[in-house]
């Protein structure tokens, strides 16, 4: 099992990051993880130029945390495990830059005063992903390393279309799809996870507000019962889908010991769902 690390506290998640990134990468810039989490917190801050403070009630600053972190375990257990191709220190960097940027889409405007950030849950991964090339042109990346974090960035969101993702080698696929398996395992496994489930269906609610597609995912829960009636299923024959189909099982990569040990992420996953079922057995209809 994995220790407990608070994911309140970014520098927390900080460390245990850098950690992972020294055990990859012995000598390498160490100093970079520091720089990406700064720039991460100033802008969930409000700290960026016109950008408010983050108000997203789930898709906050705690759970971009959750996944960094379960992305820099899962890549430091592909490191371990040899698995070719070798990550590089470059790519980990760009990864790294992409899952703390991926859900800045969230973030509003100075003059925008109307409703949360959760309006935006539709258009949010293009958004993160502009946000995220203003934000690294001012800090001076290249044309180049822009676009491999906006390809990354592409990987997360519900109704990603991962085949069109014109990715420019293997290796930034395979970090695209450590940080779509770290955006889903971090939150799921989370051990309040089961209780913020009607924060995120207030989120929907609200984005569901702002589309004329009433098909669309975030429109199809008619409560916050109904969400949490549904996230079993949507565990199983989505998410576990999507883990093993279209992001190649790089979660196997989290099992200790690899490949066959246990999975600590699947563990409390299933733990919270068998929790959210017994809370679901009490209601009365």
């Amino acid at each position: 099992m994995f220790p407990p690390v608070a994911t309140k506290d970014p520098t927390a998640v900080e460390q245990k990051v850098r950690s992972a990134c020294v055990a990859m990468f012995p000598g390498g810039d160490a100093d970079f993880v520091g720089c990406a989490f700064k720039w991460a917190k100033e802008c969930f801050a409000g700290h960026y130029k016109d950008y408010q403070k983050i108000d997203a009630r789930f898709h906050d600053l705690e759970h971009t945390m959750q996944g960094t972190l379960c992305m820099a375990r899962l890549l430091r257990g592909r490191h371990r495990a040899a698995a070719q191709p070798p990550l590089t220190e470059h790519t980990f960097q760009l990864g790294l830059l992409a899952m703390l940027l991926h859900d800045t889409g969230y973030l509003k405007k100075r003059e925008d005063i109307e409703g949360t950030g959760a309006k935006y849950t539709i258009t949010h991964v293009t958004r993160s992903a502009e946000f995220a090339a203003e934000l690294l042109g001012e800090k001076k990346f290249s044309a180049k390393d822009i676009a491999s974090v906006q390809r990354m960035i592409r990987c997360t969101g519900v109704d990603a279309l991962l085949s069109v993702i014109p990715f420019q080698s293997e290796l930034e696929q395979i970090t695209g799809f450590a940080l779509g398996t770290g955006d889903l395992l971090g939150q799921m496994a989370a051990d309040d996870y089961v209780d913020k489930l009607p924060v995120l269906y207030a989120e929907f609610a609200e984005a569901a507000a702002y589309t004329n597609n009433k098909n669309h995912f975030v429109a199809t829960f008619a409560s916050a019962l109904d969400l949490m009636q549904k996230t079993p299923a949507f565990w199983e024959n989505y998410v576990m889908v999507k883990l093993n189909r279209d992001f190649g099982g790089l979660y196997r990569f989290l099992n200790d010991p690899c490949p066959d040990g246990p999975n600590d992420y699947l563990n409390r996953i299933e733990d919270n769902m068998e929790r959210l079922r017994q809370r679901l057995a009490t209601f009365v209809i």
